[in-house]
């Protein structure tokens, strides 16, 4: 299931697993115990949740996605008699029931590896034990994400760390726009994944500059904070039903009726926060007063050091 499917699996893990030695390892980092005192975990509660998860996916999945199929939104009579807001709804809804297929893939093949004793990963705060060594989702926080970067963080997670190994710490620049082509080539040749990488890459920067903005506003208080966490809830699940639906229409043709179908609205908003950021930037004379100041501090070092090397 994990060469088919995912997820991936870290070499070094897998061979203390086919060892022997990955349960005791797992344990012996827990500081102040003694891995001998432990009973020998067991992935049946795990097993058994994965596997009932899988079903609730399934049947949502054969259910839901028949209802709502996204193709629908290629229809002309639906273009052409839908609101733009029901339009959107109805995006959100069914990139949604796209969804339960990947939860069903992922998780299976996670139960299976813990089934065969694969992905204990010590123990938590609560003192239960883990077995996410190898989880590839976190379905709660994909579905509650009120950032894009908390959804991409939760999605995939195995193949994210490997793109971030591979690509994102090694570039010396453009390193998101970089790991996000790397993933269109990595899925494959179907124009759909390139239109949703490449059009993450903005989405990111201007969720990103947007954030590091307004937030700092909305933490100074719970009902503050619970209001802010509803808009970018809703913001976030917007911006990620618009930019995946090409990954499910895989085709051309179909992408571009889909965006023309609600006037590339997201793109145009994107674009528009990234030049009033970039404006920003320029206009901030406290960034750019702290830009010379860190400046002339790091020239200052370097002529300190070459004055005691001298």
């Amino acid at each position: 299931m994990s060469i088919l499917a995912g997820p991936c699996s870290n070499f070094n893990e897998y061979v203390g697993f086919i060892e022997g030695r990955h349960i005791q390892s797992k344990l012996a980092g827990i500081k102040g115990k003694d891995s001998t005192t432990f009973t020998d975990p067991s992935p049946n509660k795990a097993v058994i949740t994965k596997l009932l998860i899988c079903v609730v996916s399934l049947i949502l999945f054969l259910t839901v996605s028949k209802a709502v199929p996204l193709m629908y939104m290629l229809d002309d009579k639906f273009i052409e008699e839908s609101s733009l807001l029901w339009k959107l709804v109805y995006l959100y809804i069914s990139t949604m029931a796209c969804k339960p297929k990947y939860y069903f893939a992922w998780t299976l093949a996670d139960a299976v590896n813990n089934a065969a004793g694969y992905g204990f990963n010590g123990i938590d705060e609560n003192g239960q034990f883990r077995w996410d060594l190898i989880s590839n989702l976190n379905i709660w926080n994909i579905e509650m994400a009120t950032s894009f970067k908390m959804y991409i963080d939760n999605w995939n997670i195995q193949t994210a760390a490997w793109l971030k190994r591979v690509c994102y710490d090694r570039a010396p620049k453009y390193r998101t726009g970089l790991t996000f082509i790397l993933s269109a080539v990595w899925h494959g040749v179907y124009p759909g994944y390139y239109f949703t990488f490449l059009s993450a890459i903005p989405v990111m920067c201007a969720a990103r500059g947007m954030r590091n903005i307004f937030r700092h506003y909305f933490i100074s208080s719970k009902f503050r904070k619970f209001v802010y966490d509803i808009i970018t809830w809703i913001v976030t699940q917007l911006a990620i039903s618009y930019t995946v639906a090409p990954f499910f229409l895989l085709a051309t043709e179909p992408t571009i009726t889909f965006y023309k179908s609600i006037y590339f609205y997201f793109h145009i908003v994107v674009f528009i926060v990234l030049i009033l950021l970039s404006q920003r930037s320029s206009n901030d004379p406290q960034r750019s007063f702290s830009k010379k100041t860190d400046l002339s501090i790091t020239n200052h070092k370097v002529e300190n050091v070459k004055f005691h090397s001298n």
